[in-house]
């Protein structure tokens, strides 16, 4: 059984991303007030479009925060299924656009050859990351730690930033931030919308079977604070 990380249930997914918000946009003007810069990792998919709007509007030092995402597929920018897409259009926006952004995808035509160029595009963003947000599927994969993929094991153990993921279950080749990078984060917020995904977290903490349900190894680890945000 894992110990039950920091769980915050809200009325309505309005009232999740305005809190959620407040508390991303303080967290990282604290970081830009204390050590000049900061940074955010968040998460593609429909569930944070409203709360990337939210945060746009936030009036802090955008100009002093890095951004890029927990994991990308390996498609162009420009296709509907790529996350920076989601957060060029959605998050890069109002206040927020003069964020220093960098996406995973480069020109390499797949994520195993153009993995080095990724970590080395990320080499200047502050770290450890102030805040990353993670969404989390209905398989219990978070990031693209998928649990059908013969390189899950690698994305878990090693010491490199970023892994190459090749998902029997979901389309396109992936490239996630492995766990390490991921748990070298000052704060990890769970952003969870629905019932299904509350049943899923349920679940998870049952046992800390990572191979079974990778966001166990988020919800197993004591090294980095973790808050759930939910809403039915």
């Amino acid at each position: 059984m894992i110990k039950e990380s920091v769980f915050k249930s809200f009325d309505t997914p309005a009232d999740l991303e305005a809190k959620l918000a407040e508390k991303i946009s303080n967290q990282l003007q604290d970081a830009v007030d204390s050590r000049g810069k900061a940074s955010l990792v968040v998460s593609g998919g429909s569930t944070p479009l409203k709360l990337f709007k939210l945060l746009s509007n936030k009036a802090i030092d955008w100009s002093d925060v890095y951004i890029t995402l927990a994991d990308e597929r390996w498609v162009d920018a420009e296709e509907a299924d790529s996350n920076e897409r989601l957060v060029r259009e959605h998050l890069l926006q109002n206040r927020a656009a003069s964020a220093k952004f960098r996406g995973l995808k480069n020109m390499f035509d797949s994520p195993e050859k153009g993995c080095e160029m990724t970590i080395e595009s990320l080499a200047n963003f502050p770290k450890p990351f102030d805040v990353v947000v993670l969404g989390m599927g209905t398989d219990g994969h978070t990031c693209s730690w998928f649990p059908c993929s013969a390189e899950l094991e690698n994305a878990f153990t090693t010491d490199l930033l970023c892994a190459a993921v090749n998902p029997t279950t979901a389309p396109h080749p992936r490239i996630t931030l492995s766990k390490g990078a991921i748990l070298n984060s000052r704060q990890i917020y769970l952003h969870l919308v629905g019932e299904s995904k509350l049943s899923v977290y349920r679940q998870a903490l049952q046992n800390d079977d990572v191979n079974e349900m990778p966001i166990r190894a988020v919800l197993a680890q004591r090294k980095t604070p973790v808050d759930v945000f939910y809403s039915a």
